[in-house]
């Protein structure tokens, strides 16, 4: 006979080990990801000659949204592999793939070196790392969101988005830390491969850390009760409501998300016509703030609902959009750009702060990681992921205020889906305590 799963729930001191556990994973990650986009503009001319600055970025962004091609991939193959084997077991093994990632793009020599090889060694990392971090949302997000308790389940869970940006965050702090500490010329010759090397040797660390994690009471009682197997068939037919909810819900919010913080970095050198360190320093200190608003934003939701803070994002983000980016594009001084990045970021943290709660709660355990994975990695290839190529296939094209439509349009597709659906606190799929 089998022996029987223990399913008691964790103890407060044990939900802090695991959920401080994962976060830092999480956090590791998100900085291997977010290395490439911070790095862009040193190492995109040894990737892509051409003394066209907006065609290198647009090359590398075209590679980068090549990298959420796979994130699709990953997100099914390791959310049912999350729901069957494990959560922690996901999250093993998706720090596994962004390791070897990383050091690839660490040691690929340049196009004047090895010739079209460096390019396509340059998409072959990506997609390895986009199959890694397809992973490794839902995973984390499947994870936070069942090892917190029901009543700080919001703020709890908002750590995967505190970790996430403090991955991006310290890709930036490297950036600049290596800005003061290496010339200009030194950082484009060879400085910038130093942060993958970084990104590799964490995420090694990372693996052995995931491999002592709890796991959680939700999958331990899936498993017993033998509960359906997690798979792309079950959730199409048994989930398709759910499915296209979490679709539609991540348009606008992952589109708003990677404009006013991946492109932003770029967009305020070549459209504001700000240095490359003012940028730098812009994007690092509202991140940084961006970072602390998540948990008040996530403790809020536990007190009020999802809903509002959703709705919230949605009416500003549709009103505000257009106006901040417009102001931007001719803004020159970088405290007023800065503080109107930092308004952006606010109104999106209606969304960023919850969104990882909220679809774990419209799922059951038994194919929890799969469904909060695989519409949010579809929703995030085609409108996250190609948010830098847009705009800059935008600015190339002479028609930039086009981009700033697209994203409130966006916005306003996933408000209208805000409305119309039930607040998830009160309804969440999440039994355990």
């Amino acid at each position: 006979m089998t022996a029987p799963i223990e399913t008691g729930a964790p103890t407060q001191r044990e939900r802090l080990k695991a959920i401080i556990g994962g976060s830092t994973g999480n956090l590791v990650e998100w900085y291997d990801w977010y290395a490439y986009a911070a790095f862009t503009l040193y190492f995109a001319p040894h990737f892509f000659p051409s003394q066209d600055r907006t065609a290198q970025l647009l090359s590398a962004a075209g590679i980068f949204a090549v990298g959420f091609l796979m994130r699709p991939i990953g997100a099914w193959l390791m959310g049912v592999y999350a729901d069957r084997h494990g959560r922690k077991s996901g999250l093993t093994l998706s720090v596994a793939l962004m390791c070897a990632g990383s050091l690839l793009i660490a040691v690929t020599p340049g196009y004047e070196t090895i010739g079209v090889a460096a390019p396509l060694l340059l998409v072959l990392a990506r997609l390895m790392q986009g199959l890694s971090i397809g992973g490794e949302y839902g995973a984390s997000a499947t994870y936070l969101s069942e090892m917190a308790g029901k009543n700080r389940r919001g703020f709890f869970s908002s750590f995967q988005y505190v970790t996430l940006i403090a991955g991006q965050l310290v890709a930036i702090c490297v950036l600049l830390v290596l800005q003061a500490v290496l010339s200009e010329a030194q950082l484009d010759a060879w400085g910038w491969r130093i942060p993958f090397f970084i990104g590799g040797g964490l995420a090694v660390i990372v693996f052995w850390l995931r491999r002592g994690l709890a796991e959680t009471q939700s999958f331990a009682v899936a498993k017993a009760e033998g509960a359906p197997k997690s798979g792309f068939v079950e959730l199409l037919t048994k989930h398709p409501r759910e499915t296209a909810t979490v679709m539609l819900l991540t348009a606008g919010g992952t589109i708003a998300f990677y404009a006013y913080s991946i492109y932003m970095q770029k967009f305020l050198v070549n459209t504001s016509g700000l240095s490359r360190e003012a940028a730098s320093q812009i994007n690092a200190a509202t991140l940084f703030v961006f970072m602390l608003l998540q948990p008040v934003a996530g403790a809020l939701s536990d007190r009020i609902g999802r809903k509002p803070l959703m709705i919230g994002f949605g009416v500003m983000g549709v009103l505000c959009t257009y106006p901040i980016f417009a102001t931007l594009a001719v803004t020159k001084d970088p405290l007023v750009a800065g503080l109107l990045v930092m308004g952006g970021l606010v109104i999106v943290t209606g969304y960023t702060s919850i969104n990882a709660v909220v679809k774990a709660e419209l799922f059951p355990a038994h194919i929890r990681a799969l469904g909060v994975a695989l519409p949010y990695a579809l929703a995030n290839t085609m409108f996250g992921g190609t948010a830098e190529l847009v705009a800059l296939w935008f600015k190339q094209a002479g028609m930039e205020q086009a981009f700033y439509i697209y994203v409130s349009v966006m916005i306003a597709i996933s408000l209208v889906v805000y409305v119309r659906m039930k607040d998830t606190a009160k309804t969440s799929l999440i039994r355990e305590d």
